[in-house]
């Protein structure tokens, strides 16, 4: 009934990306089916609970993090796309900025991780797959 040829002339310009931005909708989420548990179980215990978490900045490393943030701005902006298009919008937003390497993203993960049923939901998949329990996030000291 309603086809592409009735689009409004301010959405023509994105026609032509309908096919690639349902494919990444569709990788996206099938790669978040197969990865999430796998990463949630491979976490340790006690990821979470302590404040910081120490790097050491090597030459590979800085590269390996350039990467990162290149591929989390492209699923940010897939994931941008994907909110008004067909896709996982808000779970590839999610996905970009656990890749990527941003100030605030670790007390960002805290919080969500805090979230009762955030928490309850990760330790139901550790569980699931014999891993030993999230440790709960600690409140943070002022």
């Amino acid at each position: 009934m309603f086809g592409l040829d009735v689009l409004p002339s301010w959405l023509e310009w994105i026609e032509p990306w309908l096919p690639w931005l349902a494919l990444t909708g569709f990788v996206t989420f099938t790669a978040s089916l197969v990865l999430i548990p796998i990463l949630v179980v491979k976490m340790p215990a006690d990821y979470f609970s302590s404040h910081k978490r120490p790097r050491r900045w090597t030459r590979s490393r800085r590269l390996y993090y350039v990467a990162r943030n290149i591929l989390a701005f492209f699923l940010l902006l897939a994931g941008i796309a994907m909110l008004i298009l067909p896709g996982q919008g808000l779970l590839t937003i999610l996905i970009a900025v656990m890749v990527s390497d941003v100030p605030g993203k670790y007390r960002l993960q805290r919080w969500l991780i805090a979230q009762p049923g955030v928490f309850k939901s990760l330790n139901w998949i550790r569980k699931r797959y014999d891993a030993e329990p999230l440790e709960r996030p600690r409140k943070r000291v002022k």
